[in-house]
């Protein structure tokens, strides 16, 4: 089965076919630095990891770019605001999200360039649109005629016609229509500047991705991929100005996700409804952030509240439950449990597959692990040895790498309290011997208190952090 995926731009799924067979050309569209990133941001890097993930398990080499924007006006606004310098105020910033993303267990992208390293292509570029006749210097300032593009509009579905009554002309009345947008932007006192043809400035906000694009995956790019709310107007500008420059198409596909929503709101800084992925991590574990986004799809808008992470908590507990060890007095389990375990590893890896396959369909590829997971445990409480288990649970710890859970149910000091953990356990099955069940449930509920859950099978009692 090939993989199909939903395109914005046909707004239909489609076969997908790279422009070079078995490599990958992605570029997701990154984060502008001038604040801490919330989970919202922590979203779009995941949702693209799971993809990335799952296009190197079917064979493909992903080249994967995902930039900074390092100058903007928010930067400049924020840098002057607490009297920093903006470049260091957006470096900071840099170090911080990259932190942030490998505590999530997202993959470094191949590269990660920005803005500012991109000043004399995207002025080569501007220069090429200029002699196009797609763009006009004015005064300082140099515009895109969006009238010049019969396609514009094309990914958002918007008409020119409509937006162009929409519009508020007062904005600038210098400019040919309302709806033109910068390629370059007269630079004000104090902020930062690079000389140009048409005097001091900074580049606009759209022609740094198609510069960072053409310079490191060329004119055309197999996946374009970013949230949903940068499908108007800053992806479709992307088009417009790069294919009206190269006359070629610019992406095979385009692949948003859907934002992330907090009583019902677009999570955002300007509302002020933000939680941090530090604010995050200081309680919860990475893998749930990433179960939350791989169980809802990721086109999807997601609801977050206290509640649902707690759910994402325990369902994260419950894969986990599957990498239990055997029991060291395990005798071993059935025919017809071993039967039934190789039969469910077939039916977990096909099901996996045939929903990854269809549009990254991560919480169908769920409900197959979990079924893994059933029958896991199942033959665990049968008594199966480290040996019986073993191909599954090899298969559970693969197939959840290519979701890129991590399913760490280790904490810090484990081995040190471990001797003392087996040592409750040893006393509570003395105490059951004795029928002192009052006693020996207090231990159970005294090391559930302290995180620690016991477990009673057929090959004695084990034991797991929650």
């Amino acid at each position: 089965m090939s993989i199909k995926l939903y395109s914005t731009l046909s707004r239909r799924k489609e076969d997908f076919e790279t422009i070079e067979p078995g490599k990958v050309r992605m570029y997701v569209c990154g984060v502008t630095v001038y604040h801490k990133a919330h989970i919202g941001h922590a979203m779009f890097a995941l949702v693209f990891d799971v993809i990335r993930r799952y296009l190197e398990y079917r064979g493909y080499a992903v080249r994967h770019v995902m930039n900074f924007t390092d100058v903007d006006d928010k930067i400049i606004n924020r840098a002057n605001q607490l009297g920093v310098n903006p470049f260091e105020l957006a470096e900071g910033y840099i170090r911080e999200f990259q932190q942030n993303l490998a505590d999530l267990n997202v993959l470094p992208a191949t590269i990660n360039p920005r803005a500012t390293q991109e000043i004399d292509l995207i002025i080569k570029m501007i220069e090429g649109l200029i002699e196009k006749g797609f763009a006009y210097p004015l005064d300082s300032d140099v515009y895109f005629r969006v009238d010049k593009d019969p396609d514009y509009g094309k990914l958002s579905g918007r008409r020119l016609d409509d937006m162009q009554a929409g519009a508020r002309i007062d904005v600038d009345n210098r400019k040919e229509n309302p709806m033109d947008f910068a390629l370059w932007k007269a630079s004000k006192p104090g902020e930062p500047a690079w000389d140009s043809p048409w005097g001091q400035g900074r580049p606009g906000w759209h022609i740094e991705c198609s510069a960072m694009n053409l310079n490191h995956l060329g004119e055309q790019i197999d996946i374009h991929g970013g949230g949903n709310d940068l499908i108007f107007p800053h992806h479709e500008n992307e088009i417009a100005q790069t294919e009206s420059l190269t006359g070629k198409q610019f992406a095979r596909y385009w692949v948003h996700n859907g934002m992330l929503q907090l009583s019902g709101e677009k999570m955002s800084k300007s509302l002020g409804n933000l939680v941090s992925i530090d604010d995050f991590l200081a309680k919860h574990k990475a893998d749930s952030l990433r179960f939350l986004i791989l169980n809802s799809g990721y086109r999807n808008p997601l609801s977050y509240s206290d509640e649902i992470v707690e759910q994402a908590d325990r369902a994260i507990e419950r894969l986990q439950s599957g990498l239990r060890p055997a029991e060291a007095a395990a005798a071993g389990a059935s025919t017809q449990d071993l039967e039934d375990l190789q039969k469910q590893m077939v039916a977990t890896r096909t099901g996996f597959e045939q929903s990854m396959d269809d549009d990254f369909n991560s919480a169908g590829a769920l409900g197959y692990l979990f079924e893994l997971v059933r029958v896991i445990n199942q033959a665990h409480a049968e008594g199966a040895t480290a040996a019986q288990l073993a191909p599954a649970q090899d298969l559970l710890k693969e197939l959840t790498g290519v979701l890129g859970l991590q399913l760490e149910n280790s904490r810090a000091g484990d081995q040190a309290v471990e001797p003392f953990i087996q040592l409750l356990i040893d006393l509570r099955l003395e105490l059951r011997a004795q029928k002192l069940y009052q006693l020996s449930d207090l231990i159970r509920n005294r090391l559930l208190d302290m995180g620690v859950i016991l477990e009673d099978g057929k090959g004695g009692t084990s034991w797991r952090f929650k």
